[in-house]
C-alpha cells in the first residue's frame, strides 16, 4: 500500500511538472496528422441493464431512456451476427456522454467470469471527480454496493476511493481537498481530465 501511494505521488508530481509541455506537444502533433480529436464514450456491456443504470444514476449520471438496436450495420461494426442490443447513454453532469451501457439480447455472451481484481491487466476502472467522496460512498453502501478498499487521504490533496458496482464495474471517486494547490484546476493525474485515471 505504501509503495502504491508513493508511485501515485510520483505520478502526480510528474504530471504537474510536465502538464504544460505535454499539452503543447500534443496540440502540435494533432494539428499535423489525423488522429483522436476528443473522447466520446466508454462502452459498458452488462447483463442487468436496469441495475447498472440505477448504480450510475446514484453516482450522479443522467441516464437516458433505453433504445433497442439491430440490423446489418451493427452486425458489421462489432463482427457478430443477428445482434440485438438495448442501450442507455449515461451522461456526466457536464453533459458529455460517458457511458454507452449495453445489454445484448442476442447473441448471448455465454459463461460469466468472476469480477476481475483491480490489478488485472486491461481496462479495469474509470475515475471521476466528485464533490463529496464520503457522501457518495454512503449512498453507494446504502444502495447495497461496497468499496473495493477504503477512503484514502492522499497527501492532503485528494480523497480517493474505489467503489464496485454491478457486474464488477470499478469506479474511482476523487475529491480535491481544500488545501490542494490549484483547487479549481482539473485533477492533474495522467489520464484524468474529468474521468479516467
Amino acid at each position: 500500500m505504501l509503495l502504491a501511494q508513493r508511485r501515485i505521488g510520483d505520478l502526480l508530481r510528474a504530471a504537474r511538472l510536465n502538464r504544460t509541455a505535454s499539452d503543447d506537444t500534443m496540440t502540435s502533433m494533432n494539428s499535423h496528422r489525423p488522429g483522436v480529436t476528443n473522447f466520446v464514450h466508454v462502452g459498458l456491456v452488462v447483463e442487468d441493464l436496469d441495475e447498472t443504470v440505477r448504480f450510475l444514476a446514484l453516482l450522479g449520471f443522467d441516464c437516458g431512456e433505453p433504445g433497442v438496436f439491430s440490423g446489418e450495420w451493427i452486425d458489421r461494426i462489432i463482427g457478430l451476427e443477428n445482434v440485438t442490443v438495448e442501450t442507455v447513454m449515461a451522461r456526466a453532469p457536464d453533459g458529455s456522454d460517458m457511458f454507452e451501457v449495453v445489454r445484448f439480447h442476442s447473441p448471448s455472451a455465454g459463461a460469466q467470469e468472476l469480477a476481475p481484481a483491480a490489478n488485472r491487466p486491461g481496462l479495469r476502472h474509470v475515475a471521476f471527480k466528485v464533490d463529496d467522496v464520503r457522501g457518495v460512498v454512503d449512498r453507494v453502501r446504502e444502495a447495497g454496493w461496497e468499496t473495493v478498499g477504503e477512503i484514502v487521504d492522499f497527501e492532503t490533496t485528494f480523497l480517493l476511493c474505489y467503489v464496485r458496482g454491478p457486474e464488477g464495474l470499478i469506479v474511482e471517486l476523487a475529491e480535491r481537498l481544500d488545501g490542494a494547490p490549484g483547487r479549481t484546476a482539473p485533477l492533474n493525474r495522467p489520464g484524468f481530465e474529468g474521468g479516467g485515471g
